[in-house]
């Protein structure tokens, strides 16, 4: 079957490193730029990290709860391995090189897989022109908390509830381009891509909820869902795989991004971006593991306010269905919104963060109504400090949800949890 296994292939998953090789060439004329094994063609980094923490079961779990750990007794402390990666990144030629990542998850549940895999493209850039491109598994170009090839979270332990759903749904593979341009004193870039291998996003979101955690969904790897009543359990299955085109065969209906950035003559960017993934509502694999039809709005800003003070800010609206129509309705027809706003102030060395959330879910779907609806919020205070390999962080979070289906399982519907974590950063 050639290098994709056929597990794979019956899921509609996709054969990354067979997309990837077919996609790179290197010229003969550039084989003097060739470096695949240096020192410089590797990154490893890994945390190790105490977490105290209250309330309900983790989603890890399967339950309902929002954050990485859960207890259901008193408050519960442990040591946990919270994140490793080791990057790999291969020059071919001057401007055409890739990326690869494969990460370790601690934790609740402990998993190892592939993070991360796409080609990078970088041309000759000028004074008022660059053009860059990107083709493989990769995170769109949403989250304003994360950054590296690790996708690690830069200020605090913990991201928002927009980017914790970006890390676990919003993965596909995809082929991107983007331009920017200085025009005057502004600077402007837009990105395109089309995409696959994403229909099953919109799930977790529906079935769970928002959540906020750093775990992110690994390649052709599954998600757990909390309890369904019993009509849902018949429709679908007791988890999800972010990763995956469920009709058969593989980007039979392509979806699509877009950004747009403007860097102001002053210190402040704002961003907009749209999502759809065009899934078809109606498509199920034999698990069953449905298509969603998932698009939403996003809009993000970033402020430098001087004197090491920054002001971040993001909002997303969207809505997903899935199923068929009894008579004009899907049997889940979700919308979801959420925000945050994160401030963060420089004290020599030591960098404190501010952050709160709110969220919300409305449903009206035949099959999944305002029952399911959920609304939260969250607030979290965070103290990060860097050494030259190292850097440690200390932070409090406190989340507020409320869901009704909670109670077929027994526990109340609104549901409080707080977690202290100290953790450890290295990187080499």
């Amino acid at each position: 079957m050639g290098c994709s296994a056929r597990r794979l292939l019956t899921k509609g998953a996709i054969p990354v490193g067979c997309a990837l090789a077919g996609l790179w060439a290197s010229p003969a004329t550039a084989r003097s730029d060739l470096e695949l094994f240096g020192a410089d063609n590797f990154e490893l980094s890994g945390d190790v990290r105490l977490v105290a923490v209250d309330g309900e079961e983790s989603w890890v779990d399967g339950g309902f709860g929002k954050l990485r750990s859960g207890s259901a007794d008193d408050v519960r402390l442990t040591p946990q391995l919270g994140n490793a990666s080791l990057v790999w990144k291969p020059q071919f030629t001057w401007s055409l090189g890739a990326v690869v990542v494969g990460s370790l998850q601690g934790g609740e549940r402990t998993e190892a897989g592939l993070s991360q895999a796409y080609l990078s493209f970088r041309p000759m850039r000028g004074d008022t022109l660059a053009l860059s491109a990107r083709a493989g598994l990769m995170w769109p170009p949403i989250s304003l908390e994360h950054e590296g090839a690790d996708w690690h979270v830069k200020d605090t332990i913990t991201p928002s509830a927009i980017n914790s759903w970006i890390g676990e749904e919003v993965r596909p593979v995809a082929a991107e381009a983007t331009v920017t341009a200085g025009i005057g004193e502004h600077k402007i870039r837009a990105t395109a891509a089309v995409m696959a291998a994403n229909d099953t996003a919109g799930t977790l979101l529906s079935f769970r909820g928002w959540a906020l955690h750093d775990r992110t969904t690994l390649a052709f790897h599954r998600e757990p869902l909390p309890p369904f009543d019993g009509e849902m359990a018949e429709y679908q299955a007791p988890y999800t795989h972010p990763l995956l085109d469920v009709a058969p065969g593989f980007a039979h209906r392509l979806g699509y991004y877009a950004k747009l950035a403007w860097q102001l003559p002053f210190p402040v960017r704002i961003e907009l971006f749209r999502y759809d993934n065009r899934a078809n509502p109606e498509d199920a694999n034999i698990d069953p593991e449905w298509g969603w039809r998932t698009a939403f709005n996003h809009i993000g800003l970033v402020a430098d306010l001087g004197s090491g003070g920054e002001l971040k800010a993001q909002a997303i609206d969207g809505r997903t269905r899935m199923g068929f129509r009894e008579p004009d309705k899907r049997w889940i027809d979700n919308r979801f919104r959420s925000a945050f706003a994160m401030a963060t102030q420089a004290f020599g060395r030591v960098r404190i963060s501010v952050r709160g959330d709110v969220f919300d879910t409305r449903n009206s779907g035949t099959l999944w109504d305002n029952e399911y609806d959920e609304s939260g919020w969250s607030a979290m205070v965070a103290a990060k400090h860097d050494w030259t390999l190292l850097t440690g962080l200390i932070e409090l979070l406190h989340v507020s949800s409320k869901r009704e289906d909670r109670e077929e399982v027994g526990i109340e519907p609104r549901q409080h949890q707080t977690q202290l974590q100290a953790e450890l950063r290295m990187h080499w």
